[in-house]
């Protein structure tokens, strides 16, 4: 651990991703915590730094003996059309201050901020985790998160799902598809294939390969990917984490077809059911900004949303970034980005996606 930014009431240090003593410190510090995700273990953040290129800064409190009292990871995002800001954590739906006191969590949001001023980041931004306090900007409207236990068997499964949805997946069970599960490159192939589509089709750039495949290294066996095909194609594929018992169902994607098709709801079944094979308990659907279809589609499933909290703050005399992709001052770009062919799309969106953190 090097350089001290905070000495009350607790010492604040950034960690050395690249220690292995101190990652396995980290992590089974994660792992002990009831409201960790996939996005606070120090494997997300060294993995989105080498495939994105930008800087991680993993901040912990540590107690006078030594023990970890929380963890704060951030992601330092510099990008030419987006501007620059401290995320935490980035490229994720989550992984805020993560801590049971109260005092610790005060602590690390001041490092953060601290930190944020020392690197020339005129915004921090805080997925999840306790609501830092005064001079921050809290949002609990844009996104809902969606999670529920999950059923004993598959036939407990179907009948959670309420009636209408229940008919779509019946109906997605009997038709002929192919359902592929793993996390080889050849897994991460056929998943890029449909997500860089199906992000394309929604108008927003995808993401670098090298991201799914320097997560996937991360994680091992707690991610691959579970793909439907129909007639040898892949048309919905989803990359998920696991962890504490939870399945995670990612970066999701289908092709145009997969609606009509009914493969989306192929996949998000087999992964239930792939998940409660792994003695996974609870399956986390994500996050998605509310008032959308796919925030429907997700209620349809029998899940409740629920809403989350962000917490920005900003330089005085700043604004604060806007990536929301949803925002009106992005509408013509939206709108010409659907329009692209998919290889100029896949050439020039990682160059974009990067930057968003």
């Amino acid at each position: 651990m090097t350089m001290p930014l905070v000495a009350r009431p607790v010492a604040i240090n950034v960690a050395d991703l690249k220690d292995s003593r101190d990652r396995a410190r980290i992590e089974a510090f994660v792992r002990r915590q009831p409201h960790a995700t996939p996005f606070h273990l120090p494997g997300w953040s060294a993995g989105v730094a080498r495939a994105c290129g930008q800087r991680s800064h993993y901040l912990v409190a540590e107690q006078a003996d030594g023990e970890l009292a929380g963890i704060l990871p951030l992601t330092e995002v510099r990008s030419a059309l987006f501007g620059r800001a401290l995320v935490s954590a980035g490229f994720a739906v989550d992984g805020g201050i993560l801590t049971s006191r109260d005092d610790v969590a005060t602590a690390l949001a001041e490092a953060g901020w601290a930190l944020a001023t020392k690197l020339g980041c005129p915004s921090l931004e805080m997925r999840g985790g306790p609501a830092p306090g005064e001079g921050w900007l809290i949002d609990a409207h844009t996104y809902l998160g969606f999670a529920r236990d999950l059923a004993g068997d598959d036939e407990a499964e179907l009948l959670a799902v309420p009636r209408k949805q229940r008919a779509e997946v019946r109906k997605a069970l009997a038709a002929d598809f192919q359902v592929t599960i793993g996390n080889k490159p050849a897994d991460l192939a056929l998943h890029y294939a449909v997500f860089a589509q199906s992000v394309r089709n929604l108008g927003t750039p995808v993401f670098p390969r090298r991201l799914f495949h320097e997560i996937a290294r991360e994680f091992g066996e707690d991610a691959d990917v579970v793909t439907i095909s129909h007639r040898g194609r892949p048309e919905a594929s989803v990359f998920n984490l696991y962890m504490n018992g939870i399945v995670h169902p990612f970066w999701g994607g289908g092709t145009k077809a997969a609606r009509m098709l009914k493969a989306n709801d192929r996949v998000y079944y087999e992964i239930m059911r792939h998940a409660r094979g792994r003695g996974m308990t609870r399956y986390d659907f994500g996050r998605s900004k509310a008032g959308t279809g796919v925030a429907a589609y997700k209620k349809s499933w029998g899940f409740d949303p629920a809403p989350l909290y962000y917490a920005r703050r900003v330089a005085a005399g700043e604004a604060p970034r806007e990536i929301n992709p949803l925002s009106p001052r992005y509408r013509l770009q939206v709108a010409l980005w659907k329009k692209l062919p998919l290889v100029v799309a896949n050439f020039l969106g990682p160059v974009i996606a990067k930057g968003l953190g």
